[in-house]
């Protein structure tokens, strides 16, 4: 199957769709001729979505993907899915000596329980069989990779966790579950926090998002259950 249309007439849901690999993502799915819908937590993240113009696109606010209600209305409202990916969640840079339940929690809320939620709703509307993939990150594989980001790291195993409980859950029903997991993606916020580094080394939005694609793609008939890296050449 040729990559070009391999989505035309196929409903894709987009979480974190806003962002600077949600866009790379839905402008690629859009490209191959998708219908993408894509949750806008408010006003400000919807106006800043530069694909919100689109005929085959949907940005939708305001949607809190850590609530069941919300999740729940916003995944009904689209009718049947062929593929939902879930880039959503958040980041906190937090020393063991800074570490508290609430930046615990925060962090599963905004990473875990969004994902989980997600996957669930998305899983409900795959009536002939889908793809689900999920974000999770280079530390939660390799967790000596995650110093002083330890309740970030938690939050990321538990997208890696459930995506591999998923796979096997609903495997039967032809609905296969992936992730993949980054290191540094090559953002404009990233370069700003991370001054010194070596962008040359990080991943750029676009070479995931073709990943995230294929995962999500009719063109991956056998993948289910995997922990992709895209690490870049750090």
């Amino acid at each position: 199957m040729s990559e070009v249309q391999e989505f035309e007439g196929r409903n894709v849901v987009v979480t974190g769709g806003t962002g600077a690999l949600g866009t790379a993502v839905a402008e690629l799915l859009l490209e191959r001729g998708a219908r993408v819908r894509v949750p806008c937590f408010d006003a400000a993240e919807y106006e800043r979505c530069s694909f919100r113009d689109h005929e085959r696109a949907e940005v939708v606010h305001p949607v809190n993907l850590a609530d069941d209600a919300a999740v729940e209305a916003f995944f009904a409202a689209g009718g049947e899915l062929w593929a939902s990916i879930h880039i959503a969640g958040g980041f906190a840079f937090t020393p063991l000596s800074e570490v508290n339940s609430t930046i615990l929690e925060q962090q599963v809320r905004m990473n875990t329980a969004t994902c989980l939620l997600c996957c669930r709703e998305a899983a409900g509307r795959m009536k002939r069989g889908g793809r689900i993939v999920n974000v999770t990150a280079r530390p939660a594989l390799d967790a000596r990779q995650g110093a002083k980001l330890t309740p970030y790291v938690i939050a990321k195993a538990g997208v890696a966790a459930l995506t591999q409980t998923l796979a096997s859950e609903l495997l039967e029903r032809d609905v296969l579950v992936n992730a993949i997991a980054p290191s540094v993606i090559d953002t404009p916020a990233n370069r700003e926090a991370m001054a010194d580094a070596d962008f040359s080394t990080w991943v750029r939005p676009e070479d995931a998002a073709e990943v995230l694609a294929f995962l999500a793609s009719p063109r991956n008939r056998v993948v289910s259950g995997a922990l992709v890296p895209v690490y870049g050449k750090a």
